[in-house]
């Protein structure tokens, strides 16, 4: 990790961007990520300090596999229990310490691994003015690395947290870590929270 932003200060044009931070995913879930629990105090404080400036993603399954097309009905085949006609509705919501911070922060529900699938998100940020992203959350190889690319592809400036950020599988974490830092480092920053906290001014 750098000790401060490549491309320099956080602005006015700054949104922290937190991806799936959900019971669904948390100790007990049906998707549990080991590391949820670890990097949680860190994802919490970030989004605690400007909680205006934060939107938490959901990811939300549909409600039966036949309502998914081509790979995702195979997908939901698989994972029937996690189905909207089988899941408790209350894993589908934001962990305790994120979801009390709403409002004033927002919730965006995707449906797939991007936050940018379609154009909701793109819309919605650009008509808040939003040039950057923080991104926080879970998984670093999954959602994470989906919405990250589909970010990149749009030209948004997109700072990871490399201390907020988590996967269950320590292996695709750390490979994409150092994807972000090594083959992206013209498009994708990555920072501890607290260098992104002292950087964001406005």
């Amino acid at each position: 990790m750098q000790e401060s932003l490549r491309f320099g200060p956080l602005g006015h044009g700054t949104v922290h961007l937190c991806i799936d931070m959900q019971c669904l995913f948390a100790p007990g879930g049906p998707w549990e990520t080991p590391w949820m629990t670890r990097v949680l105090p860190v994802v919490a404080a970030l989004a605690a300090f400007r909680p205006e400036r934060t939107i938490f993603t959901r990811f939300i399954p549909p409600r039966r596999p036949e309502e998914m097309p081509g790979t995702w009905r195979r997908y939901y085949g698989v994972w029937r229990e996690v189905t909207r006609e089988r899941v408790d509705p209350a894993l589908l919501g934001l962990v305790p310490p994120l979801a009390r911070l709403v409002p004033p922060a927002m919730v965006f529900d995707k449906p797939v691994y991007s936050a940018f699938a379609g154009v909701r998100l793109h819309r919605l940020l650009r008509a808040r003015g939003v040039d950057t992203l923080i991104l926080s959350g879970a998984e670093t190889d999954v959602c994470v690395l989906s919405t990250l690319l589909g970010a990149v592809d749009l030209g948004y400036r997109v700072v990871v947290v490399g201390d907020a950020v988590c996967s269950s599988s320590d292996t695709g974490h750390d490979a994409l870590m150092t994807i972000y830092r090594e083959r992206l480092s013209q498009q994708v920053e990555t920072a501890t929270a607290e260098t992104v906290m002292a950087a964001w001014h406005a």
